[in-house]
């Protein structure tokens, strides 16, 4: 049992926090204490709150999808349940609060949510990116005015096509720059985000357009195949590479298919899998069926994979 006076000056400590609520509640979300700057946070007083369920601080979506009560859940199989959304006010204002509902009780009947209020801080972020999308909409409009200017100045100078083509695609690859440093909201800009970019005008995969069921097998089987690339295969090597190409073709009733192939090089020598676990079957089983389907070969340069799939063109 923890003393009375420390108990005493334990809470007093906690009623002087400012901008956080610290709320205690049983399993089924009934509050039984209401402290810190709860009150003034959600605008409810300790006397009017005390046994509502701590429902009535999450907004109506979050209350009808159960999301306190996923919380509890959390809290009660893990110790803690970390969060950061919006929150309900009495009057059915939202705050931004960050915090997590913890277990106040190993027998599961007591919980505790902290929380703060960084409601001015989320605001203030929303507005940065606000101003930072506007920026970035004003520069790339600028960019392409200076485009515009300079190839009509060259044009009338009877500058040659190629070298006006040449300063053209160099406005491109500087607006490209910019839209990668705006997804990182110019913290900085990921190397192979840049590269992507970069090789984009000169990548000459055909682009193909994938029924939603024929998306989500072939991720899965993709999956497969660079797992067992990185447990088995080429990527358990530094010199080992996986080669994937494709093409689409359409076929005298105009059906279209896709052929991708799947090259490993570089790996270790290759040799059939000796117990065939749930990956194989999975792939060449992938678009059986009428669909297509998969072609596995263990050869001496390394393991390859030949998909071909009858495209769904509704």
């Amino acid at each position: 049992m923890i003393p009375e006076d420390v108990r005493s000056l334990a809470v007093r400590v906690i009623n002087r926090l400012r901008g956080y609520g610290i709320v205690v509640f049983t399993r089924d979300g009934r509050i039984t204490r209401w402290l810190a700057d709860a009150t003034a946070v959600t605008g409810f007083v300790e006397d009017e709150i005390i046994g509502q369920n701590i429902a009535v601080i999450f907004t109506e979506a979050d209350e009808a999808a159960g999301i306190h009560l996923q919380e509890i859940e959390t809290a009660l199989r893990l110790g803690a349940a970390e969060d950061a959304r919006w929150h309900r006010r009495k009057d059915c204002t939202l705050f931004w609060a960050s915090g997590a509902t913890l277990l106040l009780q190993d027998d599961g009947r007591a919980f505790v949510k902290i929380f703060r209020d960084e409601t001015h801080i989320r605001q203030a972020e929303e507005h940065r990116l606000l101003l930072l999308n506007e920026l970035n909409h004003r520069v790339k409009n600028t960019l392409a005015t200076v485009q515009s200017v300079a190839e009509q100045t060259l044009r009338s100078a009877g500058v040659a096509v190629e070298v006006r083509r040449d300063l053209a695609n160099r406005f491109i690859a500087l607006s490209r720059a910019h839209n990668v440093l705006v997804d990182q909201n110019w913290a900085g800009a990921d190397l192979v985000a840049l590269i992507a970019q970069a090789i984009s005008p000169h990548d000459q995969e055909p682009r193909v357009w994938l029924h939603p069921s024929q998306a989500v097998a072939l991720s899965l089987l993709l999956h497969e195949l660079i797992t067992n690339a990185a447990k088995y295969g080429a990527l358990t090597t530094p010199s080992g590479c996986v080669d994937v190409s494709w093409n689409v073709g359409a076929d005298g009733e105009g059906r279209r298919s896709l052929v991708l192939l799947w090259q490993e090089t570089g790996g270790p020598p290759v040799s059939p899998p000796v117990r065939r676990g749930f990956g194989t079957p999975l792939i060449e089983k992938s678009f059986s069926g009428g669909e297509g389907g998969a072609r596995l070969s263990y050869e001496a340069g390394g393991f390859r994979c030949v998909l071909t799939i009858t495209l769904i063109d509704e």
